[in-house]
């Protein structure tokens, strides 16, 4: 338990950093900072692979096909989302809305899984679904009261934010339940294979995004200076950066952390990414935060700590004798 949640709690610190990059990067179009980040994520599993490609070996089509589907959803998708809607709504909304991940991952797992990882009582889960729902309403009142005041706000793309954002949250409750999937059903497998193979795999989708989105800037007037765009040597950076920690070491220590968790535990300690992004957040301003957001995050960090104390309870296989 222990080691599983210290897992989690490395992943979603690398997982914070990506939600810096569309504010220090903001002339960068969402696409460009999404297969520009998982390029690196590519290029950077390709030694990583050979290296373990003994056990990459043994991956059959069925699993690779796998790791191409988590890769475009949870990847490409999930990052095109999430760099759009922090460009056109800000970053404390969106990471307020991906901070509802531990909630409606806890749900979906709780209803779907029950049979595999024993049930959470809802009446114990209850508190901590709420305590977690309370704190990222204060951190957001905060927020949008901040923007409210600040004047000449775009409501449109405001709402467009939101909705790519709430997106993202969709992307992102199918990967974490599907990827704990193939892990639970492949005991034997190393997660650091398994985090290498999502990188392979997401190489030639970066690729061709990349080519794609290079035809349609240099066909078009936006004035984007393609390849790197007007800050290259800050582009490569950062996308290394991130490509490395985020994409590569949070995705291996998430693997670590799935394997050795109940899913709906797993789903709820994703609010450690919430609160690295809302702390580099708050750097990158070079503030500190209000009361209301530090309750917030306390708010946050005893749903969590509740969460961990709800021990699953074993279900009764169906058709077993009364």
């Amino acid at each position: 338990m222990l080691a599983g949640v210290l897992y989690a709690l490395v992943a979603g610190l690398m997982w914070g950093l990506v939600f810096l990059a569309p504010q220090m990067l903001p002339e960068y179009p969402a696409a460009m900072l999404s297969v520009g980040r998982y390029l690196a994520f590519g290029c950077i599993a390709i030694p990583l692979a050979w290296l373990d490609r003994a056990a990459l070996r043994e991956l059959t089509r069925s699993d690779w096909l796998e790791a191409l589907k988590l890769a475009a959803i949870g990847n490409l998708l999930y990052y095109l989302c999430l760099a759009s809607a922090i460009q056109r709504a800000g970053g404390p909304l969106p990471t307020m809305l991906i901070g509802t991940l531990p909630v409606v991952i806890a749900i979906c797992a709780n209803l779907r899984d029950h049979q595999r990882d024993g049930r959470l009582p809802w009446l114990r889960l209850l508190p901590s679904l709420l305590l977690i729902g309370i704190g990222i309403g204060c951190v957001n009142s905060v927020e949008l009261d901040a923007l409210q005041r600040s004047g000449g706000a775009d409501l449109g793309r405001y709402a467009s934010g939101a909705l790519l954002a709430c997106l993202a949250v969709a992307c992102w409750t199918w990967y974490p339940l599907r990827n704990a999937d193939w892990l639970r059903d492949h005991q034997g497998r190393s997660p650091r294979t398994w985090a290498t193979a999502q990188g392979v795999a997401t190489l030639p989708l970066a690729l061709l995004g990349f080519a794609l989105l290079w035809l349609l800037q240099s066909g078009g007037s936006s004035g984007f200076a393609m390849p790197l765009g007007p800050q290259p040597a800050r582009f490569l950076g950062l996308m290394a950066a991130i490509g490395l920690l985020a994409s590569w070491l949070g995705t291996l220590c998430w693997n670590e952390a799935s394997q050795r968790l109940p899913t709906a535990l797993v789903g709820q300690l994703i609010v450690f990414e919430t609160l690295a992004a809302l702390g580099y957040a708050f750097i990158w301003r070079g503030v500190m935060p209000q009361p209301l957001t530090m309750l917030g995050i306390a708010l946050l960090v005893a749903g969590v700590w509740w969460a961990l104390r709800v021990k699953p309870e074993p279900v009764a296989s169906e058709g077993h004798a009364a």
